[in-house]
């Protein structure tokens, strides 16, 4: 689904930075003084109170007063499910994890997101560091388009699933590993109430295709378009002959159960969001009911990500005489 946003008469951009970096500190004074003469309010946050998964490094925060001395109105939040709410979108500069720390602010307050690349391969981010001023004509004139993203939905639950243990979302994957990282896990897949394969290994991830070239893609899992709809499942270093990765529909209910007499293991959504899930516990993945609104400012085909994110070989393509 897709939609076409118009700026509103009292609008506020949430920013969202991976701060200590030069680039980082002209990229937001950019955005600042181009908000500042469009009349939008800049809102920061001021730390954040989330606990992520170890190991974390807690990013410095972005300075309101830099920001005010560019001439723009600054609110500052802290990082919690409200932070985004009454803000027109998310704007994050950073990398892949930058974002997905964002997503946590946006997805719970149905805002858009949009990320500008300022790390390695960012993969999820829609432009370039030094593409800015052309981003910010396009923010600034309400010039963009709103797609949705498919998100998981996780739940894991005691034992006998007779009582839930925790539930979280997941925009790229939820993958459960091993507590101590020792051995293997013994684990059953299950598609749809039937199973479908039992085996050793190292985990299980469950991804969307917006994160099937992430963690899924290092894991030997197929690379699927974002529009596609679909439920990803990986093993990782599977002790099996059927262990091979399974695209399911998204109207599949994927579980994995950790066998009784094993070891215990965590689910991991997003490389963020952590549930314990001890042995003879169950974990249900399903497409969750609400998307991750997702701002578009380019029509650049998919492929074309692919290969410039992956320096992927293309000599010899001729394409259509």
């Amino acid at each position: 689904m897709t939609g076409t946003s118009r700026p509103t008469s009292d609008r506020t951009f949430l920013v969202i930075a991976h701060t200590g970096r030069e680039e980082v500190t002209e990229t937001l004074m950019t955005i600042a003084r181009r908000c500042a003469a469009a009349g939008i309010v800049v809102r920061v946050v001021d730390h954040d109170t989330r606990r992520p998964a170890p190991p974390f490094v807690q990013k410095r925060p972005v300075d309101p007063e830099q920001l005010r001395g560019a001439g723009a109105t600054v609110e500052v939040t802290h990082a919690d499910a409200t932070s985004a709410q009454g803000c027109e979108l998310v704007l994050v500069l950073g990398g892949d994890g930058t974002f997905l720390r964002a997503a946590e602010l946006a997805y719970p307050a149905g805002v858009p997101i949009m990320g500008i690349n300022l790390g390695h391969i960012g993969f999820l981010a829609e432009a370039e560091a030094h593409g800015i001023d052309e981003v910010m004509d396009r923010l600034v004139g309400g010039e963009y388009r709103v797609v949705d993203r498919m998100v998981l939905d996780v739940t894991v639950t005691d034992p006998g699933g007779t009582e839930s243990r925790g539930h979280t979302w997941a925009l790229n994957e939820v993958v459960i590993q091993n507590t101590s990282h020792n051995g293997v896990l013994e684990l059953v897949t299950e598609v749809d109430g039937r199973p479908v394969a039992a085996f050793g290994a190292d985990g299980l991830l469950v991804a969307s295709p917006t994160g099937s070239t992430a963690y899924a893609f290092s894991a030997g899992g197929p690379v699927m378009w974002p529009d596609l709809e679909a439920i990803l499942v990986v093993p990782s270093n599977a002790h099996a002959l059927f262990a091979r990765p399974m695209v399911t529909s998204p109207r599949s209910r994927v579980a994995v159960e950790v066998h009784g007499d094993g070891r215990d293991a965590v689910a991991l959504s997003d490389g963020r969001r952590i549930v314990d899930v001890p042995a003879g516990a169950r974990v249900e993945v399903v497409r969750a009911q609400r998307s991750l609104k997702w701002i578009r400012i380019n029509s650049e085909p998919f492929a074309d990500r692919l290969v410039t994110k992956f320096s992927l070989p293309v000599t010899g393509w001729r394409g259509r005489s």
